[in-house]
């Protein structure tokens, strides 16, 4: 067994990603194992020169630009438009056929500090770990679909007249890619596990808090991890961005026959 860069070097390590072998000149280190330069970004050599040169490089780019635009939405939302901001981009079941961008924008409002504060500290935590393992195009894709997945949860099982806002059912989307994904690689879940179930308590025993979109964005959420998982391969790039538009569909035709459900009643 040689390595798929050094045809003349053994290799006795695949990388986490694509199951390429590398040697020990090609191993990136990541938080799950070992990744292959193409899947890295780049060899060890050529990630640590960019490391020292701009000091920033080892920070999570998405997580942090997607908590940034969180933030300054929350200040606009504290401004003296804050209330039309709420209007236009809060959640509301029963405007789903007006405004169904607000599926996806709810996500980026938030009720208080509190719970703005909250959501962000668990989006670093896990996002710092997802992001470099999945790659940005595909964090990004798992962060909005999770957060459509609990729209749609909140669209099915709560009261249509409600208003919905929060990064929770994304959040809860990380949380059950990160689940699936540990167990693909054969690593322990168990407390994540407790983690996940400590939560999902929490959001069932206090008042005001969508348990709907918790359940709708951590199903949603392993359901797209278990996606990347069955294409991690590089020559299945197109199946696995046929099974996220499956996927997508799939919530689309529960959103519109749920929506077909308010107007016939």
């Amino acid at each position: 067994m040689t390595c798929y860069r050094h045809p003349d070097r053994e290799a006795f390590v695949r990388c986490q990603r694509c199951e390429q072998l590398i040697c020990p000149e090609c191993q990136v280190e990541s938080a799950v194992g070992f990744l292959c330069p193409d899947d890295a970004g780049g060899t060890p050599k050529q990630l640590s020169r960019q490391r020292s040169r701009v000091g920033l490089s080892g920070q999570p780019k998405l997580t942090v630009t997607i908590i940034a635009v969180t933030v300054l939405i929350w200040l606009l939302q504290l401004s003296p438009v804050g209330q039309t901001v709420e209007i236009y981009f809060a959640y509301t079941p029963l405007a789903t056929t007006i405004a169904p961008w607000q599926m996806l924008t709810a996500a980026f409002l938030h009720g208080s500090w509190l719970h703005l504060l909250f959501n962000m500290y668990t989006l670093y935590i896990f996002g710092q770990v997802l992001e470099p393992m999945l790659g940005r195009a595909r964090f990004l894709a798992l962060y909005l679909i999770a957060a459509f997945g609990g729209s749609v949860a909140v669209l099915l099982f709560s009261n249509p007249a409600s208003s919905v806002v929060g990064a929770s059912g994304a959040i809860y989307g990380l949380m059950g890619a990160y689940f699936v994904l540990l167990r693909a690689i054969g690593e322990r879940s168990g407390q994540l596990t407790g983690l996940i179930a400590i939560n999902l308590i929490f959001s069932f025993i206090s008042p005001g808090i969508s348990w709907q979109a918790h359940i709708g964005g951590l199903l949603v959420g392993a359901a797209v991890a278990a996606i990347y998982s069955a294409t991690r391969k590089p020559e299945q790039k197109t199946l696995q961005g046929l099974g996220l538009l499956v996927l997508i569909a799939g919530l689309i035709v529960l959103t519109m026959n749920q929506v077909s459900n308010y107007q016939i009643a």
